[in-house]
Order: C-alpha cells, then structure tokens, then sequence
C-alpha cells in the first residue's frame, strides 16, 4: 500500500513562497459586494485607465467620465476604503499594492465577473444548494455556462458559447499552473496526457519550461477546436496535440508517462470517476505517473470572501483527496504523495504511481 504524505502550506506564509503565488493579492480588493461592485464600475467606466494616466484631479475625472457629482463621490469613496487609490495634492492615484494587483488585470476582472454572476444563484438557491448540493449544480445559471454537451458538435452557436466558459476556465488555469511547477518536477516526463485538458494551457506552460516534453490534450471536438486555436503561433504549438473524444466513451490513447487531470474529476459522480481513473491507468505505460491538480472541499473560513462565490457554488463536487487515494489503490498504484496547497482556496495535488 502505498504512503501518502499530506503538507499543509498555512496561508500566512504566502508572502514566503515564492513568485507563483503573487496573483493572490487580488482577491484582496474584492472582499465584499460594495468593494468587489464598485471596481467593477471602475473598470467598465474607464476609470482604472484614466488613473494610470497618473493623478488626476477630481473635476477632470468627473468632466471626463460623465459621472453625477454625487455619485462619484461616493464611488470614489468605496474604493478608498478598499485601497484602491490615495488622495495627495496632485490627485487621485493608485495604491502601491494596488498597481501590483493591476499586474494581474485579467484575472482581477475576470473573477469580478465571475463573483457577479455567481451572486445571483447563490442568493436564489442557497436552500437548495445545502440541501442537495450535487443536484442543486443544474439549476444555477453560472453553472450552466459549463455546458459540456455543447462541445461535442462544432456550430457557430456551440462554438461561441463553449469560447466563452473556456475563457474562465483559461484564466484561471494560466495562473494555477506555476503553482503546480513548483511543487512537482515536470522534466521527468517525455510525453504527457492531460485529460479534459481544455484550452492547452496547462501544457502549454509545462512544454514552454521543459524543452523536450511533448503533451496530448483529450477533449471534446469544441474544445480542441478552441484549444488550437489558443496554442496556435506559439513556439510550443508543435509540441501540444489536440485528440478529440469523449472520456467516458471514446478509446485513449496510451504510453504516457504522465497522465493529468487538472481542476477536471469534480465535474464527475463518483461512478463516472472510478471510470476515469480506471482509463488513467490504462493510458499509462508501466511505471508512469498518475497526477491530479484539483480544488479540494470549501471550508467555512473561506466564506468570508465575496471572491469565493463562484467556487463556493460547486462545494458538492469537490472531494478530500483520501478519496481519490482509495481509489487510486484498488487500482493498484502505488508510491503515493498527496500535498495541500492553500491558493484562493485549498488544492490538492496528488501523485500516484503505476507498478510494472
């Protein structure tokens, strides 16, 4: 049987760990509703590009921005309280930790939208959603934007909406990546089968450090048709394929030396999954790596943060990582290693073995 060592990496010591897990600092400025809502105003008026023209003086903001007087005041007024910007006698400008959050700014406004959207369900099916949380997953509207059955077949209709969840599911995975460099040594591996790999982003990344990996995507035919698209004019494009099908019901290919499921198995009941760790093994050739990347159970302590909404509708489908150890024994792995990493919320990363 194998052991499965378990790290905790406290949340305090963020500040210690390295460049990987700077894009944090954004979820600092969308605390609650009024904060998260007011920079989102920012952003869609142009008032955040104004700023970075350097300090401007109240009337100019208003002339130039079509602002009611009052009601710029008291944005202006938000987002001081959320260190966004500092008064001096030049001016309004940015705050130093805020000009280092804008380093992020595609994901700041991307999980601006996110939490906007998932506000609406959370206040309208919170009932449901402790009552029945897996079922409950259906009926929200953030949720339905995932819908996998619109990716099977390319139509303009499929194509545009399948581009659009896949853009949040990029964003955020640009940026979860490196953490998963950081604590797993990718140079081991010659050839690499990311499953449910969306957008090739993750490969894309692991084939621009190490130089001599070569990655296969496995999705469906809408998303590898955007997947290529977004890999398409990289230097690492010739590395990464597209294979069409689904992973329930289609053959794999096999002879990885490493198989990934990244942010991927909470999609899944449990019966779907045993399935999917089952092809896993199969794709593998002996001695390979099995390895998942993937959100673990939300905790309460983590509610506190209007950032957390559209993570927080999926609170059924994410699993502790001892089950998917169980899993990965029956299976016959061996040499387990399970770490938790705490981003925005808790991940696990676990590796596992196939004997032979």
């Amino acid at each position: 049987m194998g052991h499965s060592e378990d790290t905790r990496i406290d949340r305090q010591d963020m500040q210690d760990r390295g460049p990987e897990f700077a894009y944090l600092c954004v979820d600092a400025f969308m605390q609650d509703i009024f904060s998260a809502r007011a920079l989102a105003t920012a952003f869609d008026t142009g008032l955040i590009d104004l700023l970075l023209q350097g300090p401007q003086p109240l009337d100019v903001l208003a002339r130039n921005l079509g602002f009611h007087e009052q009601g710029l005041a008291l944005l202006l007024g938000l987002l001081e309280e959320n260190r966004v910007f500092r008064r001096s006698d030049s001016g309004i400008q940015f705050t130093g930790e805020f000009r280092r959050a804008l380093e992020f700014r595609d994901l700041l406004e991307l999980k601006l939208s996110m939490a906007h959207l998932g506000a609406h369900d959370l206040l309208e099916h919170f009932t449901d959603m402790i009552r029945q949380p897996r079922q409950s997953i259906g009926k929200l509207d953030f949720c339905r934007l995932f819908a996998y059955e619109r990716a099977l077949e390319n139509t303009p209709d499929n194509y545009a909406k399948t581009k659009r969840w896949m853009q949040i599911t990029t964003g955020l995975t640009r940026y979860e990546t490196p953490v998963c460099m950081k604590y797993h040594d990718f140079s081991r591996y010659p050839s690499v089968l990311d499953v449910g790999g969306n957008s090739g982003e993750f490969l894309l990344q692991l084939c621009r450090r190490h130089a001599r990996l070569r990655g296969t995507v496995f999705d469906l035919p809408v998303v590898c048709r955007v997947g290529r698209e977004h890999v398409a004019g990289q230097p690492e494009a010739g590395r990464i394929e597209f294979m069409e099908g689904d992973a329930l019901n289609s053959q794999w290919p096999s002879g990885f030396d490493l198989v990934s499921f990244k942010s991927v198995l909470h999609d899944w009941p449990d019966e779907q999954v045993r399935r999917l760790l089952g092809n896993a093994r199969e794709a593998l050739r002996p001695g390979g790596t099995f390895l998942i990347f993937e959100r673990a159970p939300v905790e309460p302590d983590r509610c506190k943060s209007f950032s957390i909404i559209p993570f927080f509708l999926f609170f059924g489908a994410f699993r502790p990582s001892a089950l998917y150890e169980e899993q990965l024994r029956r299976l016959g792995f061996s040499g387990m290693e399970a770490r938790r990493i705490e981003l925005d919320m808790p991940f696990h990363l676990l590796t596992a073995r196939k004997s032979g």
